[in-house]
């Protein structure tokens, strides 16, 4: 005996969905919902473990298994996939509910887990997150409800000429809300390339992808306002003049900018200067920690941090004290009495050097006498050293201590100075 499929009825009134949510298939939908998240948790949870993943941070899983975005995208499609397969013999009244709740959420966590990503320390990340959530549910709401036909519709009726095209407040907001699914994208791509190009990487090859990273995330980012403006249905011609005006603006006002924006990609590509050189630039010695398109940031060793504008970093003189090699040479200078024996005086200098483990070996520090003192013979010992960011001055004072400490044991006199007055 052959059962007639009746199609199902559209909800459209309040005691409609009540009534709906009376029904005994009710139970079956639940039923079937819990079916589809323990099928979603289970297939994210063995993904998991297959790819043995740990990263907190990873947009897809996020801490745990129900923090990140691809449970309730997963969730999402098999909602989807029940509510096709029983829409065709059910009024549905659950699920129906559920896939717009489920699309909010999918929504807020891609914004969320991006922006999180992208802008770790960013001051307004939270108040992205919150509007993001907000937009996300109250969308939702209306699309349960059907007001949201009736309000685009009223939207769509409040219209303005611009140029050649006609707009609407329903235009302006799709545009916005188009532009700003774009953007998350755009970052969401460019944060996976920006991550996947710096994985592992040191020195001179992470400062030129440094600068792949980030003439990738600008090429995205202008091909998503094209995309964004296209899917408004705004005129791309008329682009032409803006960007004929925005060529005369930096030609005239904002040379400046544009020398620094260019400069910056010129250091990052010919890598003169690195992440991690030690720069000196005018009276300012410091670590290189960022190079960023329009300034970069020098730290020195005692904390204090430098902004430098990529274009100076060009057209100045600038030391970069690690361009060739880590290598750093310092000295330090004793005098000792002149009945010294000089032999032995090196001898204690260059030990006094070698005891300490962060002077380098090769080139091998050195003792020389440089100058006959009025109060005795002046010696200078010089090293070489590779780990400037540990500090200077700590050094130079282990080796004034040991060679204190050397000259004293082999009874060498450091003399002081003395004054003979001759009275008439």
């Amino acid at each position: 005996m052959a059962l007639a499929k009746a199609a199902p009825q559209p909800i459209d009134d309040f005691e409609g969905w009540l009534a709906a949510f009376r029904q005994p298939s009710v139970i079956v939908e639940v039923l079937v919902l819990l079916l589809c998240v323990a099928l979603a948790w289970a297939l994210v949870s063995g993904l998991r473990r297959a790819l043995r993943l740990q990263d907190a941070r990873s947009i897809w899983f996020g801490r745990r298994d129900l923090d990140g975005v691809l449970f309730p995208l997963v969730l999402l499609c098999l909602g989807m996939v029940a509510r096709a397969v029983l829409g065709n013999v059910l009024q549905l009244a659950v699920i129906k509910v559920a896939v717009p709740v489920l699309v909010a959420l999918v929504a807020i966590r891609v914004g969320v887990k991006v922006l999180q990503v992208a802008f770790v320390d960013g001051p307004w990340v939270r108040a992205l997150e919150q509007t993001i959530s907000w937009l996300a549910w109250f969308a939702m709401v209306m699309w349960v409800s059907g007001l949201a036909p009736v309000v685009l519709n009223e939207l769509d009726q409040i219209t303005w000429k611009v140029g050649a095209s006609t707009l609407s407040v329903r235009n302006v907001i799709e545009g916005l809300l188009t532009a700003g699914a774009v953007l998350i994208i755009t970052l969401w791509i460019s944060s996976g390339i920006e991550s996947r190009i710096l994985r592992s990487a040191t020195g001179g090859e992470l400062s030129l992808r440094k600068a792949v990273s980030n003439a990738s995330r600008a090429m995205l980012m202008f091909v998503g306002l094209i995309v964004a403006l296209s899917a408004v249905g705004i005129d791309l011609t008329a682009l032409s003049v803006l960007g004929g005006a925005i060529g005369v603006g930096i030609g005239f006002g904002l040379q400046k900018l544009a020398a620094n924006y260019v400069s910056g990609f010129v250091i990052l590509a010919e890598r003169s200067m690195r992440i991690g050189d030690n720069v000196r630039i005018d009276d300012f010695e410091g670590s290189i920690t960022q190079i960023n398109a329009r300034y970069t940031v020098v730290r020195s060793l005692s904390g204090r941090e430098s902004i430098v504008p990529n274009e100076m970093l060009i057209n100045a003189r600038v030391e970069n004290l690690s361009l060739h090699d880590a290598l750093v040479y310092q000295t330090t200078t004793v005098s000792v009495a002149y009945n010294s024996d000089v032999e032995l005086v090196k001898r204690l200098l260059t030990q006094a050097a070698l005891d300490q483990p962060r002077v380098a070996r090769e080139p091998a520090p050195s003792a020389m006498l440089t100058a006959f003192g009025a109060d005795g013979l002046e010696f200078t010992v010089g090293y070489w050293m590779q780990d400037i960011e540990n500090g200077l001055l700590n050094l130079r004072s282990d080796i004034n201590c040991a060679i204190l400490a050397a000259l004293r044991s082999h009874g060498i006199e450091i003399p002081f100075p003395q004054r003979v007055l001759h009275q008439r």
